[in-house]
């Protein structure tokens, strides 16, 4: 259950012109995110805002690369949102392990990384060192929903 209480990361995020959003609700069946001894590992967390889903189609194709990397930004943002409900206090995050996103791509494109890079960025401008992190960028047919990008963390917590 998520609670109230604001963090220095969040705090962080704030300054940055961001709010923690409401976890999103699944859509199929499974949890935002779990715990394994001192892991969260999220589910692949779509780009909603506010309930929204406001960009579709695959990138290199109806979606530009600039416009993917800002949805893998607010994929991470809805990540961490999973993982404060499941911890409690973002401030208890030691560190980012892995970052995975899946980019929905037009066969042609291969600026996975570039897109990506959007989820990367953003968690080290919000968590400073411990945001960085190993990654993988994996190109897909499609994605749930028609989203162009997806993202997934593993973050270690005490």
């Amino acid at each position: 259950m998520q609670q109230e209480t604001s963090s220095a990361i969040e705090t962080r995020l704030s300054e940055l012109g961001h709010t923690l959003p409401v976890v999103a609700v699944p859509v199929a069946a499974y949890v935002p995110a779990t715990i394994t001894g001192n892991l969260v590992y999220t589910s692949g967390q779509l780009p909603f805002i506010n309930g929204e889903l406001t960009v579709k189609g695959k990138v290199g194709a109806e979606v530009t690369t600039e416009v993917a990397a800002g949805q893998a930004q607010v994929c991470a943002l809805n990540a961490l949102a999973a993982v404060k409900s499941v911890i409690g206090d973002l401030d208890r995050i030691v560190r980012v392990v892995k970052v995975v996103g899946f980019v929905a791509s037009d066969p042609s494109f291969t600026g996975q990384p570039a897109v990506v890079n959007g989820a990367s960025e953003f968690l080290g401008e919000v968590l400073g060192d411990k945001g960085l992190h190993a990654r993988s960028a994996v190109g897909v047919a499609a994605l749930p929903l028609d989203v162009p990008v997806e993202v997934e963390l593993i973050v270690e917590f005490a």
